[in-house]
């Protein structure tokens, strides 16, 4: 709903007061038709109560108050302020700006508006000793030492030498400020930055360090509180190892200037802040530290209470250590609440016609808390899920927030058109469908978050890490390793792995097609007279084609088309009668297809009469521009949402679909209102992990469901892959697969980066993934040209081959880039490509397994192996290792012929180069010539991409007899 633009509207709403244990299901809701005296059900359904600002109220730090009558839920009322210019919207925990509709953009958009780094001071209560350790657990000890000002490290008992995480000495490393959130949104491109800042608390006091056993949790009810408020789990305590450390004490701005140099509210500008510039801010903060395995330690931070004090009068005053002269804390007698950063955000603001002597209290809680250590000058970052720029991130900042990765991503001249014609279109080096809050270091440390918030990760300063939640708390874990693979073991048996693949998706070619029946059969025919074995054909167009003003775009009603497919269930037999399976394409979305002419069911119209469709701030469905046309999103949020959707999923395999990409899942807009009533932001990051799972416990529950030798048959198992995700969607998805790159040499947004992407999401517990052989995204503009030529279609073809997946896609242009089947060179490359694919197949299994049982990447970084070396720490997309014997160094770059490889030659270790047979790095025996690896420059005409197999490694031996056997060697 946009409002126009007055210097201060107030709308009264209602709110339910509900613990946050019950927030994503709260019941006996009354609805606005609902007479005083009746009740409803306690297990009806929450409906949806937008407010006149349009959103869902609900303190989630209260618990439900009971009304005067039994069985009832009291009301309370409270007003939301807001003032809202053309375009903007207040989602009630944050400023939307919309820019779907503007044409003419700036090309060179800035950069988010973000809180800098924040510097703090660290001070200690005289009681502590200057040197003492703590255990957390049976196997870990932090150690406090008051030397330089005072710092903390946590080890683990069998290496003490080596810090796991340390604080900066002399330095806060918990800080904390209340800020508003703005939010701008164009097609699934998302920018979140800091707006007005009411306060910084940076200086931060410790009371107290001390150990609490399991007596003393159950004894004093607020520590076992704090843990479950995390958990949302009635056994917080399982799998604990105690003692649980606490560190608590207080954070402060600790000035008496410049507290608001800002107005916090623009839009109140009847607003009295004259008193905030002489207020200090103090908020009690808790920090729990406990073991939860052998290799981990989990922490939490919580905030507990917030106090405010003016420049005035000595009389109640701050702890030890944060005390201002002639401070007075006082009490506000009458306010008005202003709904800023989130739901449970309020911030009481002073009238007109109250007294200078009264003052105001700025915001029950925070919203932004940082964590702070140190990190040494020489350490590498690696991680933070699939990022196709970098793999190293020391000296940037990485947010992690779900979106679309764009069109360019500072690729030029690509990127300034994109973000020309559709604001930020163009994404930059940080965009990702795939983000996730974890990194390892080159120190072997390594540190996630839980939850969901928006963050990001500061490294832009040489000594010093600091995370920025969007949120009043933090919990996250610290993990324990002495090598990559062993953190990566850790992580993912947290987090979840994936599944075992079905042998018949990495057995041969997956042949992306679209046209229709007579277009598939045409190709099938060429393919089997150049002999290429072929696992399924992808047919993404299976629910009929639209034209639009931008081309020919999918019919989403996720039914088949069998005007477009005619003879389709005669297609379907007669490719499964050749061991070939077919796959399809679904999304999350929806649209209204009163324009289909042969349509057997309206999915659109069914999801919105059963109200499982996203709305909008004013309760009515949603509707999120998509290119040409608009679409109703899926509230997987919503109790019967996944049902419904498994239905169709089923329908879909009745028809004879044995797989499907599960497309999206990164768009939800920042302005949703979900049947969860959640906030807007950590429902965007959490929304792939449901579509995910929506989708794989239909593939599971189909499994279970079949019978005989149908259940007993490993072949007989469904598969579906996915682009967007977050932390934990390897536990559930069953295959990635990169989106959507440019058909370019491109560094960030073409065949460059789809090795990065892959590189670095296998570094993040993504061990399944792969890419578009080709690239998907071309453009065809009067001075911006961007096609699949012949020569980047055929080196595609040969990085693809050392994918766990094969598969081919015609792209969004299918007429201007060159296709595998457009003449006799590209089909005789295909059919060598997928024979290489083939011959280390029997690798391909044991690493499949593997993945399932470690979560170790199929393709994978150096790092990963040899971490110690210098050179592999500065690797980016040059090579990868398959598994731990084969390394390839494809083609990357126009018209070259030859590629230079870095060979480790650690343990020993040589390398023999499968097309000459030449051996690099032979050991002599001469210990003092010995070499952390060398560089080989080797020829690499199409068809023979650069690849090394250990020197006498079984996996090498029968991977160059299979080449053999194939007459490709």
């Amino acid at each position: 709903m946009k409002l126009p633009k007055t210097p201060l509207q107030t709308f009264s709403c209602y709110y339910l007061n509900a613990s946050s244990s019950t927030a994503a299901s709260l019941t006996a809701i009354q609805s606005p038709n609902v007479g005083s005296h009746e009740k409803p059900h306690s297990c009806d359904p929450v409906p949806y109560m937008p407010c006149t600002c349009g959103t869902l109220h609900t303190d989630k730090g209260k618990k439900a108050l009971p009304s005067l009558e039994a069985n009832t839920l009291s009301w309370q009322r409270g007003p939301c302020i807001g003032n809202f210019g053309k375009g903007e919207e207040n989602s009630g925990d944050h400023m939307v700006s919309k820019k779907h509709h503007k044409h003419i953009n700036n090309p060179f958009p800035s950069a988010p508006k973000s809180l800098p780094l924040i510097h703090g001071t660290l001070s200690y209560n005289s009681h502590l000793l200057n040197h003492q350790s703590f255990r957390i657990g049976s196997d870990f000890k932090l150690l406090w030492s008051s030397n330089n000002g005072g710092y903390i490290s946590i080890f683990h008992q069998a290496q003490p030498e080596r810090s796991l995480w340390s604080t900066i000495p002399g330095k806060a490393f918990i800080s904390a400020a209340a800020a508003q959130t703005k939010v701008e949104e164009s097609r699934g491109s998302f920018v979140v930055e800091d707006g007005d800042v009411s306060f910084i608390c940076n200086h931060q006091f410790i009371e107290e360090i001390k150990t609490l056993w399991e007596p003393d949790m159950e004894s004093k009810g607020k520590y076992l509180d704090l843990l479950m408020a995390e958990n949302d789990n009635a056994q917080p305590l399982k799998g604990t190892n105690f003692p649980i450390l606490q560190i608590g004490g207080w954070i402060s701005n600790n000035k008496t200037k410049g507290f608001a140099s800002k107005n916090l509210c623009s839009w109140a500008r009847k607003t009295n802040l004259r008193r905030a510039g002489r207020s200090s801010i103090a908020v009690r903060y808790v920090m729990l530290l406990y073991q939860k395995s052998c290799h981990r330690i989990e922490f939490q931070v919580k905030f507990i209470e917030l106090k405010q004090q003016t420049s005035l009068t000595s009389s109640h005053k701050f702890p030890e250590g944060l005390q201002s002269q002639r401070s007075k804390q006082v009490c506000l007698r009458r306010r008005h609440a202003a709904c800023l950063s989130s739901p449970r955000d309020y911030l009481a603001l002073l009238s007109e016609n109250e007294s200078e002597e009264e003052s105001i209290n700025v915001f029950k809680e925070v919203n932004r808390v940082f964590i702070t250590y140190s990190s040494a000058r020489d350490e590498k970052f690696y991680g933070f899920g699939e990022q196709f720029s970098h793999m190293e991130f020391k000296g940037r900042r990485v947010p992690i927030l779900v979106q679309e990765q764009g069109i360019g991503r500072g690729d030029q001249p690509i990127t300034f058109a994109a973000n020309l014609v559709s604001y930020r279109s163009g994404g930059d080096w940080s965009t990702t469908y795939a983000p996730s809050p974890f990194y390892m270091t080159t120190k072997m440390r390594c540190l996630y978050l839980e939850g969901y918030d928006y963050s990001i990760f500061d490294l832009t300063e040489d000594d010093r890490v600091q995370i920025q939640i969007h949120g009043n708390s933090v919990r996250g874990s610290i993990l324990n390793g002495t090598s990559p693979t062993e953190l990566i073991e850790q992580y993912t048996e947290i987090i979840g792995r994936p599944p075992l693949l079905p042998n018949w998706i990495i057995s041969g070619a997956i042949i992306g097609m679209q046209g229709g029946t007579e277009a598939v059969r045409r190709v099938w025919d060429q393919l089997k007279d150049h002999d290429i074995s072929v696992s399924a054909f992808w047919l993404q167009d299976w629910v009929g084609q639209r034209k639009t003003i931008i081309g020919s775009q999918l019919w989403w009603n996720w039914e088949v088309d069998t005007t477009h497919y005619a003879g389709w269930r005669e297609l379907v037999d007669d490719l499964k009668t050749n061991n070939i399976r077919v796959m399809a394409y679904c999304n999350p979305c929806l649209v209204q297809t009163h324009e289909k002419p042969n349509k057997n069911k309206d999915l659109f119209q069914e999801a919105e009469k059963l109200g499982i469709l996203v709305k909008d701030m004013t309760g009515s469905t949603y509707m999120i521009p998509n290119t040409a046309f608009d679409v109703g999103m899926l509230d997987l949020t919503h109790p019967e949402t996944s049902c419904w959707f498994k239905r169709i999923l089923h329908e879909m395999v009745d028809s004879g679909v044995r797989g499907w990409m599960a497309d999206f899942g990164e768009g939800l807009p920042l302005d949703a209102c979900l049947f969860s009533g959640e906030d807007q932001i950590t429902a965007h990051n959490r929304y792939p992990e449901l579509w995910a799972r929506v989708n794989r416990e239909f593939v599971d529950e189909w499994k279970s469901e079949c019978r005989g030798k149908e259940r007993e048959d490993p072949e007989e198992s469904l598969v579906f892959f996915m682009r967007a995700g977050f932390r934990e969607s390897p536990k559930w998805a069953m295959l990635f697969w990169e989106g959507d790159q440019m058909v370019s040499w491109q560094q960030n947004d073409g065949i460059k980066s789809s090795v990065t992407g892959l590189l670095s999401s296998g570094l993040s517990g993504f061990a399944f993934n792969h890419c578009d052989i080709g690239g998907y995204c071309a453009v065809n503009l009067p001075m911006i040209n961007y096609q699949r030529s012949e020569e980047l279609l055929m080196r595609w073809m040969e990085l693809n081959a050392f994918n766990t997946v094969f598969r081919t896609h015609e792209g969004n242009k299918p007429t201007s880039n060159c296709q595998f089947y457009s003449n006799r060179r590209t089909l005789i490359q295909f059919a060598r490509c997928a024979k290489l694919y083939m011959a280390w197949k029997f690798y391909r299994v044991q690493l499949v397994k593997e993945a399932s049982q470690k979560g170790l990447p199929i393709a994978r970084h150096l790092f990963l192996h040899y971490p110690d070396d210098e050179h592999v720490r500065n690797l980016t997309y040059e090579q990868f290792l398959i598994g731990t014997e084969i390394l390839v160094a494809p083609v990357l770059d126009k018209g070259k012929k030859q590629v230079k490889a870095y060979l480790p030659l650690r343990w020993g270790c040589s390398w023999q180069h499968i097309w000459t047979g030449k051996i690099f790095g032979q050991f002599t025996g001469d210990l003092g010539n010995y070499q952390q690896g060398i560089e080989a420059l080797v020829d690499a005409p199409i068809g023979y991409p650069a690849i090394f197999v250990k020197l006498e490694s079984p996996v090498g031996i029968q991977f160059m007899n299979n080449l053999q056997y194939l007459k490709i060697l």
